[in-house]
């Protein structure tokens, strides 16, 4: 009887402990990443519609993303591919450059689009709220993007084809040492050059994440919401980050849309290069 109470205490005791050294890991990794001036929360970025920079970024943060990506458009296959630079070149000011493809294989079907780089996408973000007592930031920020026609229209046809006018308001909290929660919206305004045409639609995109005990390692889901006049989509992305080295991530989605009429499943990989990161 006495060896079976000295063993649920010893039990207790040692799960008690593990949990101590789990807070005490993401305490010390927290402090690594908030303990420099100006202020800055540790907050987890989603993976699919990423943020131009980290969210309160200091001067001299820089980042390479390339991206690689396949959808099933219920007739054909769309596959997408991302070159993407982000920098800060002061406190809280992130910017961004980035060369998004769409690559449609050929024989697939004969409304098949046209592969093309997609636009010339340039972005700005600053983080004008970072609070500590409440581990909450804010930033607003703005997306343009020149868009172009298909490669086979080349010397054919006007090659920038439409603008595309994105500002957008952000907002995240980390709750304790491993829950996030994020959210990204804005109006997007497509104006198209053959009829001077202008599209509207606003995309709502709420983010949840888990970030494991005392590693830059997460686990979370982005709920990428499209609201247009007469429509709503939304397609839910699970996904998960890794790190390989210390500068090097990848991060890895999967897509379900709500509605398959034009999309089925999706997958997505994001390679996350951070040049001169500090362990």
């Amino acid at each position: 009887m006495r060896l079976t109470i000295l063993l649920i205490l010893l039990s207790i005791i040692g799960a008690k402990a593990q949990d101590l050294k789990k807070s005490i890991t993401d305490s010390i990794y927290i402090h690594e990443v908030e303990q420099e001036k100006p202020a800055k929360i540790l907050h987890a970025e989603p993976l699919y519609i990423d943020l131009i920079r980290d969210l309160g970024a200091r001067k001299g943060e820089k980042e390479w993303n390339v991206g690689f990506g396949l959808t099933d458009r219920n007739v054909y296959d769309e596959y997408e591919a991302l070159i993407e630079y982000e920098w800060a070149p002061a406190n809280r000011l992130g910017l961004e450059i980035e060369l998004p493809f769409s690559i449609y294989p050929s024989g697939q079907n004969g409304n098949t689009p046209s592969s093309k780089l997609n636009s010339l996408k340039i972005a700005g973000q600053y983080s004008f709220f970072v609070s500590e007592k409440f581990n909450t930031s804010m930033a607003f920020g703005y997306i343009h993007e020149i868009e172009l026609t298909g490669f086979e229209n080349y010397g054919k046809e006007k090659l920038f084809t439409g603008n595309i006018y994105n500002p957008f308001y952000i907002v995240a909290k980390r709750w304790g040492s491993n829950f996030h929660s994020l959210m990204y919206t804005g109006p997007q305004f497509t104006h198209h050059f053959s009829d001077g045409a202008i599209d509207t639609n606003w995309q709502i995109n709420t983010n949840f994440h888990y970030m494991i005990s005392g590693t830059r390692n997460f686990i979370g889901v982005e709920f990428n919401k499209n609201v247009g006049k007469d429509y709503f989509d939304m397609t839910i992305r699970p996904q998960m980050r890794l790190g390989v080295m210390d500068n090097l991530l990848i991060g890895i989605v999967t897509g379900i849309p709500i509605s398959r009429e034009n999309e089925r499943f999706s997958t997505f990989l994001r390679l996350i290069y951070e040049p001169g990161h500090k362990h």
